[in-house]
């Protein structure tokens, strides 16, 4: 019956980033799989800016770290929140978050003000390092049908000959009006809803600009020249580096430059008010209404007669456009053998940065567990129902905790009351008189550390082995100096399995036991561990180890700031190279794909157990 349709073990609809991401750790996997992709080329329109650190730690995991900060942005050092009605960009703020250290515990900084384009570009490279990645395209699903075993997938693919492809599972990544969940989920029940009583959901306008340098040449009149100031000088004047939302009660915004710094390119975003059309605020005569004060500086700055605006024909509009910001999540986001991530199955206001971040988490996540379903489980079997669901699960805790930073974040940016102005920045003031209560302030909700899933039934992780916590991430080196992040350590090693065993020791005196126990864990795993491929993290380590290649010492601040992997990033600050003791406390860590503990255990029968458990899930 079904002879004429090509076959392939997952189906994504759409190729922007979380479809990317997605596709590229299925090839990481040894997972075939098919990009259905509308477009005929990457879009060049600028959409999402923000990427958070476990962003940052995912594009890492593809094999793009690189390309981070050479190509595709650069690192936020600061997010400030002004006050005020005064339109003036660079007013000292109410409190900035610092987020250029590495406190978050991913060895990363906290955000990167990314060019979306050059990061899918960056994503689809990884993609093409596989065989098993397929992309497509120009091809538009027309229909979707499953079975017990199949999902069936028709599209126009190019030049617009219809095709019939079948797979395993099918995974729209195709946003929030795409086929998937609009034309196939929802008439079977799926709904995107509002996930808490704090619902928020506001038409703001979205402008992105391009901006050129005036010079003496091109502005012979533009009065700066005549202070000594230079183009880059009135560029830096104009468009301040660092993130800013101006917490103005009048009209909210949010602004800040984005990609690298060569590229020139702004960001604002502005709130449309009740009785106002977003539309035509977005057209030219609001804009220079609106957008334009933020850029004229008062002549007395200067000592001048006259106010001074950035020459208007350096500025080219790139995109000028109203979107409806909100906060939902479907209320499912698998039903039989079709799954949805990223903007499909979620929307986010823009206050966190956390769309494009929450469709990477989605696509690691989903990747795996996919991977378990695809090479350990028979098509027979119907036990991808209960994993899709624990997937649902332990994604929506990590959700809702991104969505309530990011409403919090949208509540003081949008307070409009101005008693509660008045309060909250006098608070803020007061806080900020004990030092150590500023710096708590500073480090935002990267204080509060790295997530931990709350066990339920079907989670994936043994809670009484501290399993379901976010793996920290650190530096390491090896015997010859080479600095490198853990991750690539304990995931790039040449192990086959889905599951990844490292161990961790204060000294290489313990190596001789740990290294019998490792040798037990390849003989119970059914080749899931090979002891050649586990790597041993070492805190100490003597002269009479190094000849050892799975041996890696944990690494300082400094180690990392002299090596290339530091090049066009801020230097570790508040870095603690211990975290991975302090927060596993286990010599032997069974670790998930998606960078979660599945089990840390601190001998070789708790261990053993573990590993069974372990086999349980993969060969259900």
């Amino acid at each position: 019956m079904n002879e004429d349709w090509e076959t392939t073990n997952v189906i994504i609809c759409g190729c922007g980033p979380t479809g990317a991401m997605l596709s590229a750790y299925l090839g990481q996997m040894a997972v075939s799989n098919v990009v259905l992709e509308r477009e005929p080329e990457i879009t060049t329109d600028p959409r999402g800016i923000a990427l958070d650190e476990d962003g940052m730690r995912y594009l890492q995991g593809v094999g793009t770290y690189n390309s981070i900060f050479t190509e595709i942005g650069t690192a936020v050092r600061k997010f400030n929140f002004i006050g005020g009605t005064d339109k003036v960009l660079d007013r000292d703020p109410i409190f900035a978050l610092d987020y250029s250290t590495t406190a978050g515990g991913t060895g990363h900084v906290g955000f990167l003000l990314q060019k979306q384009p050059v990061l899918e570009k960056n994503l689809r490279q990884a993609m093409s390092r596989s065989a098993y990645c397929d992309l497509r395209p120009r091809s538009t699903v027309i229909d979707l049908s499953e079975d017990d075993h199949w999902t069936y997938c028709r599209y126009y693919g190019a030049p617009g000959a219809e095709r019939k492809i079948r797979a395993r599972f099918f995974v729209g990544a195709d946003g929030k009006t795409g086929f998937t969940r609009k034309h196939y989920l929802e008439p079977k029940g799926v709904r995107l809803e509002k996930v808490t009583e704090e619902f928020y959901e506001e038409t703001w306008v979205a402008l992105n600009w391009h901006i050129t340098l005036p010079t003496p040449e091109s502005h012979p009149d533009f009065p700066l020249w005549k202070l000594d100031y230079t183009p880059e000088q009135v560029y830096d004047l104009f468009f301040p580096s660092g993130f800013r939302f101006m917490c103005n009660p009048e009209r909210p915004s949010i602004c800040s430059r984005f990609g690298l710094d060569g590229d020139r390119l702004w960001r604002f975003e502005f709130v449309v008010q009740p009785g106002e059309d977003g539309y035509e605020m977005a057209k030219p005569e609001w804009i220079k209404k609106i957008v334009f004060p933020y850029i004229t500086h008062a002549g007395s700055r200067y000592s001048l007669p006259n106010d001074v605006q950035y020459p208007e024909d350096c500025i080219q509009v790139l995109r000028s456009r109203p979107f409806t910001f909100s906060a939902r999540s479907c209320n499912m986001w698998a039903k039989d053998r079709v799954a949805l991530c990223g903007d499909a199955a979620h929307v986010f206001p823009p206050f966190g940065g956390q769309g494009i971040a929450s469709g990477f988490r989605d696509a690691i996540s989903l990747a795996w567990r996919l991977a378990l379903l695809c090479k350990y489980h028979s098509t027979k079997t119907d036990t991808h129902k209960l994993v899709l669901e624990a997937w649902y699960k332990e994604r929506k805790q990590q959700l809702n905790k991104s969505l309530a930073t990011t409403i919090h974040n949208g509540k003081f940016l949008c307070e409009g009351h101005y008693a509660k102005v008045f309060l909250r920045d006098w608070y803020i003031w007061l806080v900020q008189l004990v030092p150590s209560w500023k710096r708590q302030l500073q480090l935002g909700r990267r204080k509060d550390g790295l997530i931990r899933y709350r066990h339920m039934d079907g989670m994936p992780f043994l809670r009484e082995l501290n399993g379901g916590l976010n793996l920290p991430q650190v530096f390491c080196k090896n015997m010859k100096g080479v600095v490198f992040f853990t991750d690539d350590v304990i995931f790039h090693s040449k192990s086959t399995g889905l599951f990844r065993l490292f161990v961790y020791l204060q000294s290489d005196e313990e190596l001789d036991s740990a290294s019998d126990v490792v040798k037990m864990a390849e003989e119970i795993s059914k080749e899931e561990f090979a002891a050649e491929a586990v790597p041993f993290l070492i805190e100490t380590i003597g002269e009479t180890a190094t000849g050892d290649s799975r041996l890696f010492q944990i690494a300082s601040a400094e180690d990392f700031a002299q090596s290339p992997l530091c090049n066009g990033r801020p230097e570790p600050t508040h870095y603690d190279p211990l975290l991975i003791r302090t927060e596993v406390r286990a010599k032997y860590v069974i670790v998930r794909p998606d960078r979660f503990v599945f089990a840390a255990c601190n001998d070789g029968e708790s261990l053993r157990a573990a590993i069974n458990c372990m086999l349980d899930i993969l060969y259900d």
